[in-house]
């Protein structure tokens, strides 16, 4: 376990992620319980990440002292560098000039947080993100790089085992990062990489200690992450678990038999089918805000779970929450939320359940891996990722019978051309969006006032970022025409060409 303490910075979870990327457990903390967490989890070593704030301001996010008695090493990154700098007796303050984005850094003294890459290279490139800096190190640390602006922007006291640096290695910009987080985690620290098998057989124990004799419930979608909690839980509980599958109503076209057909028949897996149309379109009546559909759909979702649940006795709900969801709902005390996931955020406070995430700290790329362990069948894990709130949130304004049947049949069509030239498998998720927008057209020679419908088709590793699919010309052309053709009340069809950030993957 590596231990990551947040002060803030937009890519704190980006270091957890390329933590777990090695094959290393990583927990992210608050300063101020950053003390008892690492004695709690036994860590092998501390990562102090960036920040916003200054070290010297009156509010300024700072570690125990203790921290750096313990023998742990420890890895200060950009404002983590600064505390370190300032904990242990050096002087900071702010620079002549600021430094956002890339910069050219120097390698004066070898040490093992620099080593082992191909050719050893003493100079290259890192992305900064910072305006103070340490001007006077603390005893007994020792310069090891710098910039053409930053003259300690890398110091360590390799006895101790501390390490600092004043760039960002999580981000891709910066060369030989992967590198570096390596040598820390693997060499400084002597983490042992975890195979995929033995992040099930963790997932399992896990699983054991939370549910033990308890029924279970798990809320399954369909989707990927939904799929392989439900799976897991059934290796280890059997017959005592009841996978709860809400037909919404606001489900993709087709999509329960598909269920029906995945789930029982290749999977075989207790499957539960419980039609919720009426509850979730009554509840969503009038609603357009955002957030607010998100939380009326996260409170129907749990009150239609309790009420099937108790007629079964079960008090326990498995749910396939991954990190990303949790980053986006909640984020950290010390950064933003984003939006709402309806079985994050979007849950309501009371409830009868006791909730149990046992994906909660993977990306949905680790849980594509441990499905093709699992010997998944290929279908399930290249699915498309589908959202919680399901077409809700495709939908700008409030969700209506019609809006959704509109929907639905030019999703099915964007998905249909996107696997006719097979492009499925390459990209993240392709779907339609019910704009809420009306456009003037022509229908033969008379004018018509119809809909709408935008495509989004992305590309991503982990959801965390992404960018928009450049789709072929053709490929956008047939799906336009069928659109309009096919979907009596569309007039026009878009393309969206936004990246994540500054957009998120779904439009609400």
């Amino acid at each position: 376990m590596i231990i990551i303490v947040d002060f803030g910075s937009q890519t704190t979870h980006l270091i957890g992620r390329r933590i777990r990327d090695l094959g290393v457990s990583a927990e992210i903390v608050l300063p101020q319980d950053a003390l008892t967490s690492i004695n709690r989890s036994r860590s092998k070593g501390i990562i102090l990440s960036g920040g916003p704030a200054s070290v010297y301001g009156e509010k300024a996010l700072l570690v125990d002292k203790k921290i750096f008695d313990l023998g742990i090493p420890i890895l200060g990154i950009c404002y983590g560098l600064e505390v370190v700098g300032h904990v242990l007796g050096g002087k900071i303050k702010s620079g002549v000039k600021k430094e956002y984005g890339p910069t050219h850094f120097y390698l004066k003294k070898d040490c093992q947080l620099f080593s082992g890459w191909k050719n050893n290279k003493k100079d290259f490139t890192v992305w900064m993100s910072h305006f103070d800096q340490v001007i006077e190190l603390p005893k007994r640390m020792t310069k090891v790089g710098s910039t053409a602006t930053v003259k300690y922007a890398a110091f360590v006291n390799e006895a101790k085992k501390i390490y600092a640096i004043m760039f960002h290695p999580e981000v891709h910009h910066t060369q030989y990062g992967r590198e570096i987080l390596s040598n820390f985690a693997l060499k400084i620290c002597q983490e042992n990489p975890m195979i995929d098998q033995k992040k099930i057989e963790e997932i399992k124990k896990f699983l054991k200690e939370k549910v033990k004799d308890g029924k279970v419930v798990c809320a399954l979608s369909g989707g990927i992450d939904s799929s392989v909690a439900a799976y897991l839980t059934y290796e280890v509980i059997g017959k005592k678990l009841s996978c709860f599958y809400l037909d919404t109503g606001l489900m993709r076209e087709g999509e329960t038999e598909e269920i029906k057909n995945t789930f029982r028949k290749k999977l075989k897996l207790p499957l539960v089918i419980i039609d919720a149309k009426k509850d979730f379109l009554k509840n969503l009546k009038g609603v357009v805000d955002p957030e607010l559909k998100r939380k009326i759909i996260g409170e129907t979702f749990i009150r239609v779970f309790e009420r099937e649940a108790k007629k079964i006795k079960a008090k326990i709900l498995v749910q396939g929450t991954i990190y990303p969801d949790v980053i986006e709902s909640q984020g950290t005390k010390h950064s933003h939320k984003i939006k709402t996931h309806h079985n994050v955020g979007g849950l309501p406070k009371k409830h009868g359940f006791k909730i149990v995430e046992p994906l909660r700290q993977f990306y949905k790329d680790e849980v594509r891996k441990i499905a093709k362990e699992l010997k998944f069948p290929n279908s399930i894990i290249h699915r498309h990722v589908f959202p919680g709130p399901g077409l809700a949130v495709r939908i700008i304004g409030e969700v209506t019978e019609k809006k959704l049947e509109i929907l639905k049949k030019a999703d099915r069509i964007v998905v249909e051309e996107i696997k006719k030239a097979g492009l499925y498998d390459k990209i993240w998720m392709a779907f339609a969006v019910f704009a809420g927008v009306k456009s003037t057209g022509v229908i033969g020679d008379e004018r018509k006032y119809g809909e709408t419908i935008a495509i989004r088709s992305i590309e991503s590793k982990d959801t965390m970022t992404a960018d928009w699919s450049r789709l072929p010309y053709g490929v956008l052309a047939r799906i336009s025409e069928r659109i309009t053709n096919e979907v009596f009340d569309v007039i026009r069809v878009v393309y969206d060409i936004t990246t994540k950030p500054p957009a998120t993957m779904e439009w609400e």
